[in-house]
């Protein structure tokens, strides 16, 4: 079986399958070491997920179950080229890293955009629905406040072994899972399926930004999407949209660190939402824009990656 006899659709149910099954699989796992490491449950689990304050290991379970689950995702999405008949390597880096700054260089464009990014987490959380949504409103901001404390719970860095910790959990692994999910395997299929490279990248930047459920930073989120979108879909190596998606996660829980330590004034309290003067997010999305356009320009310039290339003739790729 090769890649071109299984539909980008058929691919794409292939993968959430895998994804649920991976899911499953590592989140039994999971509980199975929380009960033979802190002696907790399967029973108590639902207490100390939804209270884990009040357990003695409530912060330690909730890290192990939540690595453990999204590298269960991620595996699923190994999984797939397999499948299709095709390496993980080709399927996902159809294009070999060129050099050690395209990495580097992605990670510069999350830094670059940081501004920009905070001044739309500003805004988005202060948006309010229609009217007629306010019942919806209601409870989305309530999902909200609900994830933003379990948020708050898991971020406590006291230590820099919780730093350590955090940036494994939070960092590394939704770094490699999720791109390899949302831009090797839901976009990739999207770009293909809809023989638009722009339509495969819009659309997986919706879904990543929807699949985590908070209305009140979908906008910003959408847009990391579509930077992380484009990062891999310009070259064409998950390895690229893994060092940005990485940058982001780990610069966030740095600065969370050295502020939660008293290393770092108030103005850098990443839970204030304070509003970013007009002049850094203007400078922030011109450097960004401008680096994403080298980059683009660069990376057009050398060889197309031939798996985001090599379509059937019904699947031409529009650029």
């Amino acid at each position: 079986m090769t890649p071109r006899s299984v539909h980008p659709a058929v691919q794409l149910l292939m993968l959430l399958g895998l994804a649920v099954a991976g899911l499953c699989l590592a989140s039994l796992l999971a509980l199975l070491l929380a009960n033979a490491l802190y002696g907790v449950s399967m029973l108590q689990f639902g207490a100390l997920a939804a209270a884990p304050e009040r357990a003695p290991h409530g912060w330690e379970v909730l890290m192990l179950y939540q690595g453990l689950s999204l590298a269960g995702v991620g595996a699923g999405a190994v999984v797939l080229p397999l499948l299709v008949g095709q390496s993980v390597g080709s399927y996902y880096a159809p294009r070999r890293l060129g050099a050690a700054w395209w990495p580097a260089a992605a990670g510069l464009v999350i830094i670059c955009s940081v501004p920009f990014l905070s001044a739309l987490v500003a805004w988005n959380a202060g948006a309010h629905f229609p009217a007629a949504l306010h019942g919806f409103e209601l409870w989305a901001r309530d999902k909200e406040d609900q994830a933003a404390g379990l948020t708050k719970f898991l971020t406590d860095f006291h230590t820099p072994a919780r730093l350590l910790v955090g940036l494994i959990v939070i960092a590394i692994v939704p770094a490699v899972a999720e791109e390899l999910v949302f831009r090797g395997g839901v976009q990739r299929c999207l770009v293909r399926w809809f023989g638009s490279r722009h339509m495969g990248v819009w659309l997986a930047a919706a879904i990543f930004s929807a699949i985590h459920v908070q209305f009140f930073g979908f906008i910003p989120r959408f847009v990391l999407g579509l930077l992380l979108g484009y990062l891999y879909e310009w070259s064409g190596n998950i390895v690229v949209s893994m060092a940005a998606h990485f940058t982001q996660n780990a610069l966030q829980l740095v600065v969370l660190y050295l502020f939660q330590n008293k290393l770092l004034p108030a103005a850098f309290d990443p839970d204030a939402n304070a509003a970013v003067p007009w002049p850094a997010v203007i400078l922030s999305a011109a450097l960004t824009a401008g680096l994403l356009y080298w980059l683009h320009q660069r990376w057009s310039a050398s060889q197309p990656a031939p798996s985001l290339d090599s379509v059937l003739p019904s699947e031409r790729v529009s650029r």
